[in-house]
């Protein structure tokens, strides 16, 4: 899967709880949100170094960059859910990211390996061929 059918799936699955994504429809947008965020620093450098007028437009591009990571919390939370999916574990596992530190290396793992081969109770593989519909 490449980049940008990723980031498609990611915003066109903007409330979709229920299925399983694969590792790269979860890492994509996860490198999309950090290139937003370098490219916010980087205007917001360039503003800071135009002077007086420059730190009059500083807060553009943080305002754009808070509107854009506001967006992008329903369906981060979706995707992960569904990473979990395919791993044959509950949507619920989420909540152990609440832990400091633990939390998140735990789901660390869990988004980095395999999914389960082959369907589970959460639907089938994501990496099986779907038959086109006409």
């Amino acid at each position: 899967m490449d980049f940008g059918t990723a980031v498609g799936r990611y915003f066109s699955n903007y409330f979709n709880f229920q299925d399983r994504a694969r590792r790269a429809e979860y890492w994509w947008p996860v490198l999309m949100q950090f290139i937003a965020y370098v490219a916010m620093i980087i205007v917001s450098g360039i503003f800071g170094m135009l002077g007086d007028i420059g730190m009059m437009l500083i807060w553009i591009p943080l305002v754009l960059y808070w509107i854009f990571g506001l967006a992008c919390i329903i369906p981060s939370l979706a995707v992960a859910v569904r990473r979990l999916h395919d791993k044959d574990m509950s949507g619920w596992w989420i909540l152990i990211g609440f832990i400091p530190l633990i939390g998140a290396l735990v789901l660390l793992f869990f988004f980095v390996t395999e999914g389960t081969p082959g369907p589970n109770k959460y639907g089938p593989s994501p990496k099986s061929p779907t038959p086109d519909v006409f």
